[in-house]
């Protein structure tokens, strides 16, 4: 069935939904969960395979043609590769935002079911760094993975993305830098957001996307690619040809004006945006009897409200109760 295209009230259409799997996690990253203490969804809280595929189904229908599937991190989610084999055939992209402990067991898995293309997040290429940021020892593990993945060519591109924070990622540009001229992997910076599970985020925390960029162009020029519509990430190529990286600037290069994203939370929460103060809930109508037609316009209400932009660098501004891993990545 093809239904009409879901528009937002600012003439937007929407194309592009994210949705978490899972709120659990097997790192506890410092930009997005706390040490300990996080208390996570009961299992039946959860939207099972067939509430996910129900709502990718409909949303297809309505125009979507990208699907993410994040967490928390999705390769903890029991059968996973199950799932993407379920979703792969109703979109016409698919990918996986994965912080690359499990890829080594189920790259190949994820690959034959349909799995388009991988986001992997990697904050330091030095051990001990790793472990600072993630509190997990766990970058060897992860490197082997995304080795793993890179084996396949149907899994490219592969992005390796970067939380930059003042203090920490100004010595992580240029290994970066190397790391995306030796490999096949584009690296992406992203800026610290305040989605942090303390909520001690400050605007002089953020390492902006300009300031890695102008030190890495010092000793490797970039030349910009062509912004694509709807993109997060403004990419640049090594001048000499060898490999690009990416700059994804939400707080000091806000890209709201064309944002056709909506999110999905793991207990079935959409979200319109990042920074959405509310939520509509999409699992509570399911599990009471909604048909497609009801969940249709229950869509079509909330995108219709969603956000001109987020307002993080306005005054007032209020940071969401959530987390980054309780929205999904």
């Amino acid at each position: 069935m093809v239904r009409s295209p879901l528009i937002d009230g600012h003439g937007r259409q929407i194309g592009d939904v994210r949705i978490s799997v899972t709120d659990r996690c097997n790192f506890r990253c410092q930009y997005c969960m706390p040490a300990e203490g996080l208390t996570w969804l009961d299992r039946d809280g959860v939207l099972s395979f067939e509430e996910i595929q129900r709502l990718v189904g409909l949303l297809a229908e309505l125009g979507v043609r990208d699907l993410r599937l994040t967490g928390g991190e999705p390769l903890v989610r029991r059968d996973f590769p199950s799932l993407v084999a379920m979703l792969a055939p109703l979109v016409e992209d698919l990918s996986i935002t994965t912080n690359g402990f499990l890829l080594e067991r189920d790259a190949a898995a994820l690959v034959a079911a349909g799995a388009n293309r991988f986001n992997v997040s990697i904050d330091s290429l030095q051990r001990d760094r790793f472990f600072e940021m993630t509190r997990r020892d766990a970058l060897p593990r992860v490197l082997r993975g995304l080795e793993t993945l890179a084996a396949f060519p149907e899994a490219h591109p592969i992005k390796v993305n970067a939380v930059a924070m003042r203090g920490f990622t100004e010595d992580e540009a240029l290994p970066f830098a190397r790391f995306a001229r030796e490999f096949p992997y584009q690296v992406r910076f992203i800026e610290f957001m305040p989605l942090d599970a303390g909520h001690t985020w400050s605007p002089d925390q953020v390492l902006t996307g300009d300031e890695i960029r102008a030190a890495i162009h010092a000793v490797f020029p970039l030349e910009a690619e062509p912004r694509e519509p709807h993109a997060t990430a403004r990419v640049y190529r090594f001048a000499d040809g060898q490999g690009q990286i990416g700059f994804i600037n939400p707080v000091s290069e806000p890209f709201c004006g064309d944002c056709d994203r909506i999110r999905i939370t793991a207990e079935g929460k959409l979200r319109t945006c990042l920074f959405s103060l509310n939520e509509t809930d999409l699992l509570g109508p399911m599990r009471a009897g909604a048909t497609d037609d009801d969940l249709e316009q229950i869509i079509r209400d909330a995108v219709w409200r969603k956000e001109l932009k987020h307002r993080v660098n306005e005054p007032g501004f209020i940071q969401p109760d959530r987390p980054m891993s309780a929205i999904g990545g």
